[in-house]
């Protein structure tokens, strides 16, 4: 009998063990002196990064929102021949758990919509600001459509995500939008769906292929510029707290339950008609199916939907894709 129990107990220490996601690696003491940070009313801190024309004079303020395993120094064409053109204050931030922001253990769509409300606020960048999000740095930019409406002068998706459990996009839309993926991420995304708690564990166990090599999908055109524009040694800054804080999180937030389906989005610009909506999909981008996106500008036709022929995920690091990106954003 005591035998048996204490193989229980090995098993049981062995399952806690290998299902307790690890703390975060602590930031330097001085961190504050290196990146410039804000302090939540929560406690937390955001890190940030600002570039263009001044805030009290610019005529367009973008806060650009990075995407998964990336941060505020995220490698883009933002030109001085742009910034002049368009008169652009660009607002750049590592989102909860990147770089040097803290982690937030209860992030969600509408934490991260508030945190960008918040961090303008702190900034004094205005009543009115342009979100622009990237990849899976898009369901913050869902988040503030859906939160802070209010406070937005337009709003951009490039290459965004599509959660599989939306619920008013017809289901076999979104069958066919995950089949697109290899088997792996499909089954790491059904983890962070329907058991987070599992998905530490998921993606460092060895047991079953939980490999998720995003070469898988890539262009070989995305290959070539993220070698380009993602260096080893920027990736560890941007996951210097640790995955499960930074990037474990990001995947649990953009895929776990919303409160809104998009297709139940109001247009936030209808009053003033100043303002506007645009997605930007690559037609060749192995991670989505536009489809999905052209039901929900069905739905909503205030939004104008931007097909890159030839395009992949990696449209945005293309200098000219970026610029035509931003002139849309601004005009």
């Amino acid at each position: 009998m005591l035998f048996l129990l204490a193989i229980v107990g090995l098993i049981s220490y062995y399952v806690y063990k290998s299902i307790r996601p690890p703390p975060p690696i602590p930031l330097p003491a001085d961190v504050s002196k290196t990146s410039q940070r804000i302090k939540l009313n929560d406690g937390r801190h955001l890190a940030y990064k600002e570039l263009g024309f001044p805030k009290d004079k610019a005529k367009h303020k973008i806060i650009m929102v990075h995407g998964y395993g990336n941060s505020k120094d995220a490698d883009l064409y933002t030109t001085q021949e742009l910034i002049d053109q368009f008169q652009i204050y660009f607002l750049f931030f590592d989102r909860a758990g990147y770089g040097e922001s803290d982690p937030n253990p209860s992030r969600t769509l509408k934490t991260d919509a508030y945190d960008i409300e918040e961090l303008a606020d702190k900034l004094q960048i205005g009543p009115k600001f342009h979100v622009l999000g990237m990849s899976l740095g898009n369901y913050p930019v869902y988040g503030c459509l859906k939160y802070i409406p209010h406070r937005l002068s337009g709003a951009t998706l490039v290459v965004p995500l599509v959660n599989f459990w939306w619920r008013r996009v017809p289901r076999d839309l979104l069958n066919a939008a995950i089949k697109k993926l290899p088997f792996e991420f499909r089954m790491t995304l059904r983890v962070a769906h329907y058991c987070p708690w599992l998905l530490h564990w998921w993606l460092t166990q060895k047991w079953f292929p939980s490999n998720r090599d995003p070469k898988r999908t890539m262009t070989e055109r995305d290959i070539e510029l993220k070698a380009k524009h993602a260096k080893d040694s920027y990736l560890e800054t941007a996951l210097r707290q640790g995955e499960y804080v930074s990037a474990h999180r990001d995947i649990v937030a953009g895929y776990g339950n919303w409160e809104f389906d998009p297709t139940e989005l109001s247009n936030p610009f209808s009053d003033s008609n100043k303002g506007s909506f645009h997605i930007w999909c690559g037609l060749d981008d192995k991670q989505i199916l536009r489809e999905v996106f052209i039901y929900i500008c069905d739905k909503l036709p205030w939004i104008t939907l931007h097909e890159v022929p030839h395009g992949g995920h990696w449209i945005i690091h293309e200098k000219h894709h970026f610029e035509a990106i931003i002139k849309a954003a601004c005009t």
